[in-house]
């Protein structure tokens, strides 16, 4: 561990060590979500060399993404118990291992292991509540700009390697393809042993925008994750903030994850868009989100979060909606991908902030762990539902016409938030 060395000397510099920390997370949440977005580019070669169909393959993404939302209430838990170090590297170690399984694999069982079951559980851990955990605990001021930042790595990550898949899935195999993604998790399992610390108060520091260093909480050896997961869902769930989070957060991965990140590339095939060209406009989406979520967060420490969520549902469902008019030529799927990119996941940081609000600091943590588990389970519906309205009306087009209208109703419903007493509408910048 270098963090008791490299804490005093940047403190010393004026430099928080709680910025060392976030590009650690950063790297990691980049790296771990790449291997979680590995097989949307991968799912036609498969069905081409084992004659798979796309709901059956479907099938294992969907499990793929309804675990990567049900770990991540208990992942918060498991932090809070064990420590961010610990549970993170234990995530890229499994990460590591399941997608050098999945090169060897010949069977759909060995699918649902491998792409379903181990990077399912294993990419949870390292999701957004590691970003949501993170920012709570070493950030006062700029939080949501480091939500935002720490977001953004997750959602990009998942895009932005897809063209290099795509091209060594085509001229080396789609089992050569998931190596640059389980080299970068190694590379991260390194940093995070290095440099991860679980509280600014292990290398006796303060929170960043405060005075006071606080002690580390304590971990009772008596406390377990799964009642400290389920006793936060059960406080939440007297809340009726808590249900229109997790409902509008539904529709955030019904609309993203589950549905554009696996079924665009095959969606662009049927147009007659080859596997490289289409991975090529994702990752353009990725490049747009990366800037659109990072000011979202920016954004998130300014405004009304309410209205924030609002105009992104909106503007998402109507992008969803005009799709098809793109005729599915580069420039008019290029000018989506801008659009619709700036958006991907710039819902994540207002989120993140109303459930830090309403349930506080420790706890907010393990709240958006619960919504982030409806934002996979929307994300599953997608993976799944999409594959099969493509194999029984041999059409993309409706499931993308849903999950546009979905987003329309989201943006509605969000703004029936009720503000809490005394916040402002537009906070001074920090």
């Amino acid at each position: 561990m270098l963090s008791p060395i490299l804490a005093p000397a940047m403190a010393r510099r004026g430099v928080h060590y709680g910025w060392v920390v976030v590009a650690v997370a950063f790297l990691t949440m980049l790296a771990t979500a790449a291997a979680m977005g590995m097989p949307g580019v991968l799912l036609l070669p498969l069905k081409n060399e084992f004659g798979w169909d796309l709901g059956m393959i479907s099938g294992a993404l969907a499990l793929r993404l309804v675990l990567f939302g049900l770990v991540a209430p208990f992942a918060a838990a498991l932090m809070l118990r064990y420590g961010i170090r610990i549970v993170v590297s234990t995530a890229l170690c499994l990460i590591v291992l399941g997608l050098i399984l999945a090169t060897q694999m010949t069977a759909v069982w060995q699918l649902w292991l491998t792409w379903g079951l181990m990077l399912g559980l294993s990419t949870g851990v390292t999701a957004n509540v590691l970003g949501a955990t993170v920012a709570s605990r070493w950030f006062t001021k700029r939080r949501g700009l480091v939500v935002g930042l720490l977001s953004a790595s997750s959602a990009t990550g998942q895009l932005l390697f897809l063209p290099v898949a795509a091209w060594l899935s085509e001229h080396l195999g789609w089992r050569q393809a998931m190596m640059p993604a389980a080299a970068m998790c190694l590379l991260c399992l390194v940093l995070v042993v290095l440099f991860m610390r679980d509280h600014p108060g292990d290398v006796d520091l303060a929170s960043y925008g405060e005075d006071e260093v606080v002690a580390p909480p304590v971990r009772r050896a008596g406390s377990n994750a799964l009642l400290l997961s389920f006793s936060a869902l059960a406080m939440a769930s007297r809340n009726r903030t808590f249900w229109i989070l997790a409902g509008t957060f539904f529709v955030c991965g019904l609309s993203t994850n589950g549905l554009v990140q696996n079924h665009f590339i095959p969606l662009c095939h049927d147009f007659g868009m080859d596997a490289v060209e289409a991975s090529g406009v994702l990752a353009l989406m990725g490049a747009c989100d990366f800037v659109g979520t990072i000011i979202s967060g920016w954004l998130s420490d300014r405004y009304d979060n309410r209205w924030l969520l609002s105009w992104y549902y909106g503007l998402r469902g109507l992008s969803l909606l005009v799709l098809p008019y793109s005729q599915f030529s580069f420039f008019g799927l290029s000018l989506f991908a801008v659009f619709y990119g700036l958006d991907w996941i710039a819902t994540v940081p207002p989120t993140v902030k109303l459930s830090g609000q309403t349930f506080g600091r420790e706890q907010g943590p393990l709240v958006f762990g619960w919504v982030f588990t409806a934002h996979q389970l929307g994300a599953a519906t997608a993976a799944f539902a999409a594959g099969a309205t493509r194999d029984m009306l041999l059409s993309y087009l409706p499931a993308f016409a849903f999950a546009g209208a979905a987003c329309l109703v989201a943006a509605i419903a969000v703004l029936t938030v009720k503000k809490r007493p005394g916040a402002a509408t537009v906070v001074p910048a920090e």
